[in-house]
């Protein structure tokens, strides 16, 4: 199964969400008129694209509808996922693209970082990449030797130091290591925080402004959400993106979500690009994120004559 079978395969409940809601527009009759924008903008909402997005993606339909002289609704639903598509902000800095950097993962408890940081390293070093591991979640249990296991998988080295270790500490042994032995790519691992707590925000700031410091290397804090907490994960994005002006988003457990969609609010109100996003458990199941490859596994066939893939 390709990947994109696998994307549209787990986020199933995502898109029967989103064509349940999309079911009721077509069913109230062809009528473009206010009820339907404002069903329409609902219905975006309710599959979490968030208020933003939604406004403005109805406001682009509308504007679309009255050039085009469209008859009905479901000629307007055709055109959404063209609209969804382009609300996504691109990867312009290349982040993950091969270049040469030092990426900080960072995100609340249970989000997946380290499990990122892992698959992240394995495919790199497929690639024929340095890679370094860095350990600077000291903090809970077994974080450390989680990472080790990925290292030992990936057929890394890993900088680490013993459990309670200052974070920026072991980040800054951690590029002196990739400086000495010649690594283009260093993935750190930091400690999960709840992002309304202040004192563990301002520890993270401190450990991402040692790195940006010390590295010769450019430099990118990304974010690790975890799609099945909805609203919640745009929540958390406002706070780490306010403190740490994050760089990118890694979307993972979007299988076996009905909240896909929050991906589209938080690239959207954020102005930041998804880089990478996780439909399971598998090394394979992280990959490249596509707008339209999303959309499409989101959104399925409504208003269009596709058949719904099972």
């Amino acid at each position: 199964m390709g990947f994109f079978d696998r994307l549209t395969e787990g986020m199933e409940r995502s898109r029967n969400k989103f064509k349940e809601q999309m079911n009721v527009l077509l069913k109230r009759g062809p009528k473009l008129d206010d009820d339907f924008w404002d069903d329409l903008e609902e219905a975006l909402i309710l599959a979490d694209v968030g208020g933003s997005a939604a406004c403005q993606i109805v406001e682009n339909l509308r504007d679309r509808a009255t050039r085009l002289a469209l008859p009905d609704a479901a000629s307007v639903l055709a055109l959404l996922k063209e609209q969804m598509s382009d609300f996504f902000v691109a990867d312009e800095k290349g982040i993950l693209a091969g270049e040469p950097a030092v990426v900080l993962f960072v995100g609340v408890n249970g989000s997946g970082k380290t499990t990122t940081c892992g698959k992240l390293a394995k495919q790199a070093t497929e690639a024929g990449r340095k890679v370094l591991l860095g350990s600077a979640d000291t903090f809970r249990a077994a974080a450390i030797e989680q990472l080790e296991v990925w290292a030992k998988r990936a057929d890394v080295p890993i900088c680490m130091r013993e459990r309670g270790s200052d974070p920026a500490s072991v980040c800054y042994d951690t590029i002196e290591r990739a400086e000495r032995e010649g690594s283009d790519l260093v993935l750190i691992d930091t400690a999960g925080r709840l992002h309304t707590s202040a004192d563990l925000m301002r520890e993270l700031q401190k450990v991402v402004s040692v790195v940006r410091k010390r590295s010769k290397l450019p430099v990118y804090t990304v974010l690790v959400i975890d799609s099945t907490t909805g609203q919640n994960g745009l929540s958390q994005a406002r706070e780490f993106h306010k403190a740490l002006t994050l760089d990118g988003i890694i979307m993972t457990k979007l299988d076996g979500t009905a909240k896909g969609g929050i991906a589209l609010a938080v690239s959207h109100e954020l102005n930041l690009p998804i880089l990478k996003i996780g439909v399971g458990e598998g090394l394979d199941d992280l990959r490249e994120f596509d707008a339209a490859d999303f959309v499409s596994a989101l959104v399925g066939g409504v208003g269009t004559d596709e058949e719904e893939e099972q």
